[in-house]
């Protein structure tokens, strides 16, 4: 009987030490990484068109939803650094999808602009007024 305990204990040891092999028993917080690098990269990606940094950027404000809900359910069990990236990765975030939109929103307006000078200097061109 005494030998059907020990497995037992056995496996709550090894559990226990599972458990609380990382610092106070926490971890990352699931897509932090992701968030922080998406967010800078749609930052960067403004400048191309302005597309590539807007679908980065609410991408990442997304995953950082989701993160932060996880996060707020059980603030004990992340890590207050995995907490800093994702707060990065947020900000980076904005900043990128605003950037990014203000720069799509400036082409749409200069090739507007462009293409009524087009259109009223080829009427003048053609002698209609």
């Amino acid at each position: 009987m005494e030998n059907q305990g020990a497995p037992n204990q056995q496996n709550t040891n090894q559990q226990f030490q599972q458990q609380f092999s990382k610092p106070f028993g926490q971890q990352q917080i699931p897509n932090a990484t992701a968030v922080l690098v998406l967010g800078i990269i749609s930052i960067v990606g403004c400048f191309c068109y302005g597309f590539i940094g807007l679908i980065l950027g609410i991408i990442a404000l997304v995953l950082s939803g989701k993160a932060n809900k996880l996060y707020k359910e059980n603030p004990a069990l992340y890590t207050e650094a995995s907490f800093k990236n994702l707060k990065a990765g947020k900000v980076c975030a904005i900043i990128g999808t605003c950037v990014s939109a203000a720069y799509i929103i400036f082409l749409i307006i200069y090739i507007v602009i462009i293409g009524a000078a087009l259109t009223g200097g080829m009427f003048n061109f053609l002698g209609r007024h």
